[in-house]
């Protein structure tokens, strides 16, 4: 069974992952039997065990992969399905990172379940306010997003999330080429849509140039 088939008629997509981290996924899929239908599973890389592979954990196993293989971050700061608690009810966020200091802090948190950036991004805004979490990134496997938590009512777009030997402060005050813009160009690489309005507020070329030549701090303004 492919990922494509698993995900059709649901909003999410795979463009954002590499072919290599797709067939290592599709790889692992074995069928078991759930209520006389035959269903496809894995192994979550997390919680080690089997888990019924529907459109959303597709995503978050992949996800999962690429804060591994490419930020460096260890499965065993991560959690799934992490217990955030609103008064007397708790919700459960896709993926958190603890902070490297504090094995009980959260330090990223990954929303996965809302497909639209809208829906997604309220979800997120609220599990970061609850959880004190600085970092916030929302995807639906095509488009992806980060924010930086400066308050409850202020979530900065960011460029990245640092990787594990990095801190926040670094990713925010890296400088950009000419070259740097061309490749993370969101339009193309978060597939950004010039018609959403939402777009309007991110890194979009002209901010990124501000970013080149000013740095972190002008972009507040703007």
């Amino acid at each position: 069974m492919t990922l494509n088939e698993i995900l059709k008629d649901s909003n999410y997509k795979l463009t954002q992952f590499q072919p290599k981290q797709i067939k290592r996924l599709e790889k692992s899929i074995f069928i078991k039997e759930v209520r006389g239908k035959q269903s496809p599973f894995v192994n979550c890389l997390v919680r080690k065990k089997d888990i019924q592979l529907k459109p959303e954990e597709v995503v978050r196993q992949l996800y999962l992969m690429v804060l591994n293989d490419q930020y460096n971050y260890s499965f065993e700061r991560m959690e799934i399905e992490h217990s955030v608690s609103f008064g007397r009810e708790k919700k459960r966020a896709d993926i958190v990172i603890f902070d490297k200091d504090d094995s009980r802090a959260v330090y990223i948190m990954v929303e996965l379940k809302k497909p639209k950036l809208k829906d997604g991004k309220e979800q997120l805004k609220s599990y970061c306010n609850a959880t004190g979490a600085p970092i916030g990134v929302w995807s639906n496997g095509e488009s992806i997003s980060f924010y930086n938590r400066r308050d409850p009512n202020y979530f900065k777009d960011i460029p990245n999330i640092p990787k594990s030997s990095q801190t926040l402060k670094e990713v925010l005050s890296e400088k950009w080429t000419i070259n740097d813009l061309i490749e993370n160009d969101e339009l193309v690489n978060k597939k950004k849509s010039l018609k959403d309005n939402n777009y309007n507020r991110k890194f979009n070329t002209f901010k990124m140039l501000k970013y080149t030549l000013f740095g972190p701090d002008l972009l507040c303004s703007i």
